[in-house]
């Protein structure tokens, strides 16, 4: 494979899981790890992605991210306003991280009145500055780079909270593997947001689907709702269809 097609594939999986690990690309593209890290060096130099050890994540996740930076970010509205539907006045309603709930955030209406709880500082700055409702946001240790707060602090608030409606991001999903991801504090954060929640709906661009990383966060039965950018129509969720409620 050549070099540019080699980091072409580099940023697809980046655009799509946000992170990748240079050990994992150097089994899914037949080279060395150096050869990964030779590559990962020049697309953080080019500005193309920001390097972190083992690995690279995705521009999109820094908090001095521009608007251009944003991996489908149209898409990631779409799903946005679909997702607001399912809140209504006096919800409580619990918040991941990541740039499809951030764009949810800064569409909250301003005529709903219900409280937010969030893991994430992004994401309660975007509600505190875009919406009226309540926001709370939970402690913990600040994870580098995804800027969400992780660890038994935040898990140990999670288990003394009941809320209506949990919305998650997901790394990657699919009907035999459920939602998985590739960061073991992350999986059990959202293990605990799930068990906090009445419900859980998946908001997720249709890229990610029929994707798995090697972490469980959850079966497909866990999630009361999967939110894509897609009519639920499209062929692509058919087998989502049959055994999830999808907008």
């Amino acid at each position: 494979m050549l070099k540019e097609e080699r980091q072409n594939f580099i940023m697809k999986q980046i655009n799509l899981h946000n992170k990748v690990l240079s050990s994992d690309l150097s089994v899914k593209l037949n080279v060395s790890e150096d050869t990964i890290r030779r590559d990962l060096n020049e697309l953080a130099g080019n500005a193309q992605v920001k390097k972190v050890y083992g690995g690279a994540m995705s521009k999109s996740f820094s908090h001095m991210a521009g608007v251009t930076e944003i991996y489908a970010k149209e898409a990631k509205k779409a799903i946005a306003k679909k997702a607001l539907t399912l809140i209504n006045d006096g919800m409580v309603v619990l918040l991941g991280g990541g740039t499809t709930i951030i764009e949810m955030s800064r569409l909250v209406p301003k005529n709903l009145h219900c409280t937010f709880f969030t893991i994430s500082p992004l994401v309660a700055m975007e509600l505190i500055e875009y919406s009226d409702c309540e926001v709370i946001l939970l402690g913990g240790s600040l994870l580098p780079n995804s800027y969400i707060v992780t660890g038994s602090m935040v898990i140990n608030q999670l288990a003394d909270i009941k809320v209506d409606l949990c919305f998650l991001g997901a790394n990657a999903i699919s009907i035999e593997n459920g939602v998985t991801d590739s960061d073991w504090e992350v999986v059990q954060l959202k293990k605990a947001m799930i068990k906090s929640a009445n419900k859980m709906a998946i908001v997720s661009i249709a890229e990610k689907l029929n994707s798995v990383e090697k972490m469980k966060v959850c079966n497909v039965n866990a999630i009361s709702y999967l939110i894509t950018d897609i009519d639920p129509t499209e062929e692509a969720l058919s087998a989502y269809v049959k055994v999830l409620n999808v907008l």
